[in-house]
């Protein structure tokens, strides 16, 4: 059974870092990756890894935002640097296995002084 949890959101101020984790069971995954949803925004892709490393980002996030994953472990982490009011949303991750999307159930993220 395949299973997402994420961790390591909260409130920081503008200009802090945060690392959120995704620790995935059922897998192995193919592609994982970051996904954010501010209130009254669609969801948005902000970073993707896939198995063998390769990374993909928006240009919006580029610079700040580095995902990471351990497959040993079966988990990835978003490390976000710089952080912006803009960038307050729930984070959600998600893993692809075969045709099959999974997401977990999210971690929020306030950025404010």
């Amino acid at each position: 059974q395949v299973q997402l949890v994420e961790s390591g959101g909260g409130l920081v101020q503008p200009g802090g870092s945060l690392r959120l984790s995704c620790a995935a069971s059922g897998g192995p995954f193919y592609t994982m990756a970051w996904y954010r949803q501010a209130p009254e925004k669609q969801r948005e892709l902000v970073a993707l890894i896939t198995n063998s490393g390769t990374t993909d980002y928006p240009d919006s996030v580029k610079g700040r935002f580095t995902i990471s994953r351990d497959n040993a472990k079966n988990t990835v982490y978003l490390q976000i640097n710089s952080l912006k009011p803009e960038d307050t949303a729930v984070y959600y991750c998600k893993a692809t296995l075969g045709i099959f999307d999974y997401w977990g159930q999210g971690t929020q993220v306030t950025v404010s002084s």
